[in-house]
């Protein structure tokens, strides 16, 4: 039986504990992120948290709907038991709300032919071959860029603060992403903070050698795969490897505690042939796109 738990009367004790050990398992999941990433949140509930569903969501015009808040990359069921039945969930859900945008995790092994769910993929690396073998797959840009980063002497430095990053990011990538608010910068302040002295995350930042920053990225480290979160370059220092540096510096460093190197995933075939390069692959994951108010469409999307 699936019943709708609202956050205020969620059993976080068991919500928390089906996260990390669900076969699904993600640190987007945990009730401490989403406190700080969703506006509002609940959760379908499968049984007595044999399997759970997190829903993100907001209201407007007294409308309440699903949406996919920012700095969360996969949600979805988790679940105990792999014979759970996804699409019991997905009923339930559409049948709550009548406008839903959210994204499933990869490890959801779902039919993508329903015609509320739409194709995403994410890029990946395996390290289990270690460091050197990964290095050998590099495409040759990306072995030109890691010289001529070499060559101009970039520096690596770990634990610097997530608020250089943040500064780095609105200055770089949020200029040309006009969506991010000043609301989401907070947002992220706040969640590198908490992740960082959970022990779940790490701030790695490149420097070329007058100490400026070029490069830096936040990872997420959860079970045995490690996710850029969110990362950005200079860009008026674009030509220096700086960030092929920050990815190889950070595929060397993880590549003896972790399985699985995560990109934070791209469907824009430019971004995700550059993660490619490193000699990875893609894996696909759908995202549920359900609405039942086609008049009011618009109203979701600002």
């Amino acid at each position: 039986m699936i019943t709708y738990i609202k956050r205020k009367d969620l059993e976080v004790e068991k919500y928390d504990a089906c996260i990390e050990n669900a076969l699904q398992s993600r640190v987007y999941a945990f009730s401490w992120y989403l406190d700080i990433v969703a506006d509002n949140w609940d959760v379908l509930v499968l049984d007595d948290y044999k399997a759970v569903m997190p829903i993100a969501w907001k209201k407007k015009y007294f409308i309440k709907y699903v949406y996919p808040p920012l700095w969360l990359l996969e949600l979805g069921v988790f679940s105990l038991d792999a014979k759970v039945n996804f699409q019991t969930f997905f009923k339930t859900l559409s049948h709550t709300f009548r406008f839903v945008e959210s994204r499933l995790n990869t490890d959801m092994n779902i039919d993508a032919n329903s015609g509320f769910l739409e194709s995403k993929e994410m890029q990946v690396v395996s390290l289990e071959q270690g460091y050197d073998a990964v290095f050998n797959q590099y495409r040759k840009d990306r072995k030109k860029d890691l010289a001529k980063a070499n060559k101009l002497g970039l520096k690596e430095k770990w634990t610097d603060s997530g608020v250089n990053l943040i500064t780095l990011f609105k200055n770089n990538v949020g200029k040309r992403t006009p969506n991010i608010q000043e609301s989401d910068y907070i947002i992220l302040k706040k969640l590198m903070a908490t992740c960082i002295e959970k022990g779940v995350g790490e701030v790695l930042s490149i420097h070329d050698n007058n100490d400026h920053l070029v490069a830096s990225g936040f990872f997420l480290k959860h079970k045995k795969t490690v996710t850029i979160l969110v990362s950005s370059t200079d860009f008026k220092n674009r030509k220096n490897g700086a960030n092929t540096f920050l990815i190889d510096r950070a595929i060397q460093e993880y590549d003896k505690d972790f399985d699985i190197f995560n990109f934070g995933g791209s469907s824009m075939s430019s971004v995700a042939k550059y993660f490619l390069s490193f000699g990875g692959n893609s894996l696909n994951y759908q995202q549920i796109k359900l609405n039942r108010l086609p008049f009011l469409f618009k109203i979701f999307k600002k």
